[in-house]
């Protein structure tokens, strides 16, 4: 352990599972303080049973809930100096496939729901002074290779909205977003089953490392961003994704 957040009052959103449960455990293992927010409590708190940090359910499209439990979020840590938003959900759809509502549902999730979290956080975050936002957004925000046209264009919208916050709030607050390539998550799995052997092997086969991610590979690129290390880093579109978009 290195303690590179060492004292950090950070919350995770979809820190139940995938890359949000994983950074949690990187970030306890770092030092962090944690607040833990999912709309499962239950997998938040299987999350909390290995890391630590107090967990709150939440539905990330609800503002008038948002704003409560972040408020709650920061009254626990005693102020918020980090931010990680990792809740979001997938669809393959095609545009002649997908309903209206349900475009509407990735939009709200995946880019709604960052923007209600980031702007009822940013009260403690620019009285921390050094305050760090992390959205998650995707590698088909930058190179889209699946269908699903709904999700690639929220994600395109999560990436853009990152990069003209770190305009609007600097220099108080950086804000970087991470673009992860297919990781073997439970949002993954959903898209392309892991006993769907030559589905993943066709999936790997479009990275350069032939392999789809890793969560701790997503966690780490993360754990910098949040990090004093990446002090002269903000506006930054990271993507990790063993080399499929090259960006």
């Amino acid at each position: 352990m290195t303690e590179r957040l060492k004292g950090r009052k950070i919350i995770i959103t979809g820190a139940g599972s995938g890359i949000g449960r994983e950074s949690a455990r990187i970030f306890a293992r770092e030092g962090a303080e944690l607040v833990l927010l999912d709309r499962d409590v239950a997998a938040a708190r299987e999350t909390a049973a290995e890391s630590g940090g107090t967990v709150f359910e939440i539905d990330v499209t609800n503002g008038e809930e948002v704003a409560l439990v972040i408020a709650k979020a920061a009254e626990v840590l005693g102020g918020i100096d980090g931010l990680l938003n990792s809740a979001g959900i997938l669809t393959m759809k095609t545009v002649d496939d997908i309903s209206v509502e349900e475009f509407r549902k990735v939009v709200d999730v995946n880019l709604t729901g960052t923007f209600l979290v980031c702007q009822a956080a940013l009260p403690w975050l620019r009285q921390a002074g050094n305050g760090t936002i992390i959205n998650i957004a995707s590698a088909q925000a930058l190179l889209p290779s699946l269908t699903g046209s709904a999700y690639a264009a929220s994600k395109a919208g999560v990436m853009m909205f990152s990069k003209s916050l770190a305009k609007e709030l600097a220099p108080d607050i950086r804000v970087n977003v991470i673009c992860p390539g297919a990781t073997a998550t439970p949002m993954t799995d959903s898209g392309v089953s892991p006993d769907d052997i030559a589905g993943r092997e066709a999936l790997a086969s479009n990275y350069a490392m032939k392999r789809i991610c890793e969560p701790d590979q997503i966690a780490n690129g993360i754990l910098f961003l949040m990090s004093d290390e990446a002090s002269g880093v903000t506006g930054v579109a990271l993507a990790i994704d063993n080399g499929r978009t090259f960006h």
